[in-house]
């Protein structure tokens, strides 16, 4: 379990393909500090498992089906990813629930600099909205975020300085795509709604 506040920036270091799998090589420190092999570690959102460990590295290795859901076949050597380690049972949640289980990929639309704040709108999935209420919390790229505005195509959501300075945010670019994991509140409800009328 996570929170969704991102604790570092890494950067890919190396990608090298396994069959079906993707190796994933990313650079950091603060992540670094206290992980060991077999630890969950939040890369853009998506629990990864660490595989391996380097002085300034570690690794995770993506399966098919999580290729299949997630931004990581966009990923490049360079490219800026959030990283947070799992949740202690000492740590405040100051973010969300986030479990690191990505629901559906999303795109950037286009950003607006409000002088002190940004106004990101993505394009979702139809079939994600009905998860995501305005002032509900969503996890983009593992980030624990409050919902501005929704459609049943679109997103919005307000930036402050320091987040924009701390994730990968202002990294992306129009057509940039995105991991999203809905509230896993609203997938509950929805499940014990329609086995309660089954």
């Amino acid at each position: 379990m996570f929170t969704g506040l991102i604790e570092e920036l890494g950067t890919i270091k190396s990608l090298t393909r396994d069959g079906t799998n993707l190796n994933i090589e990313i650079s950091c420190k603060l992540i670094l500090e206290d992980i060991k092999l077999g630890d969950s570690i939040s890369v853009d959102g998506c629990c990864q498992t660490v595989t391996k460990i380097a002085k300034d590295s570690f690794s995770v290795t993506a399966i098919d089906e999580t290729l299949k859901l997630t931004n990581f076949n966009e990923y490049k050597e360079s490219t800026k990813v959030n990283l947070e380690r799992c949740v202690r049972p000492i740590d405040r949640l100051g973010g969300h629930i986030v479990q690191g289980h990505v629901d559906g990929v999303g795109e950037l639309i286009k950003v607006v600099d409000q002088e002190g704040s940004y106004d990101l709108h993505f394009k979702i999935p139809y079939e994600l909205s009905k998860y995501i209420i305005h002032k509900g919390s969503i996890s983009i790229n593992g980030i624990s975020l409050t919902v501005a505005g929704i459609t049943d195509t679109e997103l919005k959501v307000c930036i402050i300085p320091k987040t924009w300075e701390m994730t990968n945010l202002a990294q992306l670019k129009p057509g940039s795509k995105i991991n999203l994991e809905v509230d896993m509140v609203a997938k509950y409800i929805e499940k014990f709604v329609i086995t309660s009328e089954a």
